[in-house]
């Protein structure tokens, strides 16, 4: 018995709710740095602000994985956890740059902080039921579309939270809070929350999922659990011996995913100020001026110029992968994202910077699409969510380490000069891509 091949909609709409999710976290990425420094965080500690993101997802991503494989109910089984995290993170989106009507009980920096947190913690509970929903219902040959719409659908959301903000300030929204944040940027987290309970409804009310009974049926199911003999309760400890007992390819693809994911934090982290200091030229505490604002509203739209480009490409990636095979596609994707990285710093004005930028979305897509897909083959259906989980290990810990020393490095070896982290951040790319290639992709399907 084989899985139901799924049509283009169906798929689409099982993915829906990842736009909503990366709006929100687009919304976070472009904009906490400048809302923590708003509220008094000094460039060099922005990285421990950040810190959060990778920490809450090294916890929390494995346990909702073996919870959602081993859930079931009226409800689904990964569908409860994407209305959980939605909640969640919309709470956090309305309040973070808010922070300041809780001054009377905390720093508004620490309150900010929190939100991040909260937002953090929702957003990993809401992405990796998502991850293996696709794995989970569709068959070998459609894994690869799955993924791409899926980071498709993320560009969407991330295009329209990158550059909401400035889209509101064009509208002509001004004024701002005590602290000095502008009211279009509190109007767009709202907006954006509003926008990530509706897309998370879509993906639930239209979205069937398969039940234990039905997933034992279907032949690779079958062939799993005779190599693995008879079964055992499922317990959370067994995380751990989950760990151990890794696919291969899982243990190839974490080094990848270690040197993609340290870039693209040490991105996120510091693209505002190094873009206020290396465009703008202003000093790297110089908070208050006009022009810092302004980088910050074209970083937003610097980052919705990348998430754009990784929309458009992700929809060509099945069809690149069937030529040349995915682990081919994914080096090269790489590459082209750590010069664009790399390129920033030769860059004379804000408007070139558009180039690099369009580098950078190409390697994002992949990013997004070409390890899971590869990863997806290797895994049992069965653990479809705690492996998705586990994998995450490979994602969040080079950004706890990036979060313990860039800003360190940003302060003592790059004399607080934000632009050499972005160098950095291309560099890492690069030998990513050197890595891609001792990768087993057990069943990628190369068109001769």
């Amino acid at each position: 018995m084989e899985k139901r091949k799924l049509s283009f909609w169906e798929i689409w709409n099982m993915s829906f709710g990842f736009l909503g999710i990366q709006m929100g976290f687009a919304l976070q990425n472009a904009n906490a740095s400048r809302i923590l420094q708003k509220f008094g965080a000094d460039v060099h500690e922005l990285s421990w602000f950040w810190i959060i993101a990778p920490l809450t997802g090294l916890i929390v991503q494995p346990i909702i994985g073996h919870y959602s494989d081993n859930t079931w109910g009226r409800f689904g089984r990964r569908k409860p956890f994407f209305l959980l995290g939605a909640v969640l993170a919309s709470v956090g989106l309305i309040l973070m740059p808010q922070s300041e009507m809780f001054i009377a009980f905390l720093p508004a920096l620490w309150v900010g902080a929190g939100m991040l947190m909260i937002m953090d913690v929702s957003f990993n509970i809401a992405m990796e039921p998502f991850r293996a929903l696709v794995g989970d219902n569709l068959r070998t040959d459609q894994r690869t579309l799955g993924f791409s719409i899926q980071t498709a659908l993320i560009g969407m959301g991330a295009v329209v939270g990158s550059v909401l903000p400035s889209f509101l300030k064009w509208m002509g929204m001004t004024g701002e809070t005590e602290t000095g944040i502008p009211n279009y940027l509190i109007w767009s987290f709202v907006i954006g929350a509003i926008i990530l309970i509706i897309t998370i409804l879509v993906t639930v009310v239209t979205t069937k999922e398969y039940s234990p009974d039905e997933l034992a049926q279907f032949s690779d199911e079958k062939a799993h659990q005779e190599a693995l003999g008879d079964e055992k309760p499922a317990r959370l400890l067994d995380i751990f011996e989950d760990f151990a007992k890794m696919p291969t390819t899982m243990r190839q693809l974490s080094m990848v995913q270690f040197f993609s994911w340290f870039g693209l934090f040490g991105m996120w982290v510091f693209t505002t100020p190094a873009i206020a200091q290396h465009i703008y030229g202003l000093a790297s505490d110089d908070v208050k001026n006009p022009l810092f604002d302004e980088a910050g509203n074209w970083v937003g739209t610097l980052f919705g110029v990348y998430n754009f480009v990784s929309m458009i490409f992700a929809f060509t990636l099945p069809y690149i992968a069937k030529q040349v095979g995915r682990k081919k596609t994914h080096a090269i994707s790489l590459i082209i994202g750590g010069v664009g990285l790399i390129s920033m710093y030769f860059m004379p004005n804000k408007e070139s910077l558009i180039f690099s930028m369009i580098c950078v979305g190409v390697a994002w897509a992949s990013i997004l699409a070409m390890p899971y897909a590869i990863l997806a083959g290797s895994i049992q259906p069965k653990k479809m969510g705690v492996y998705m989980g586990i994998f995450n290990f490979f994602i969040v810990i080079p950004q706890i380490i990036n979060a313990l020393i860039g800003g360190l490095l940003v302060k003592y070896l790059y004399n607080d000069h934000a632009i050499f982290a972005l160098v950095t951040s291309g560099v890492s790319f690069l030998i990513a891509a050197a890595l891609v290639y001792k990768v087993q992709d057990v069943d990628d399907v190369v068109q001769k």
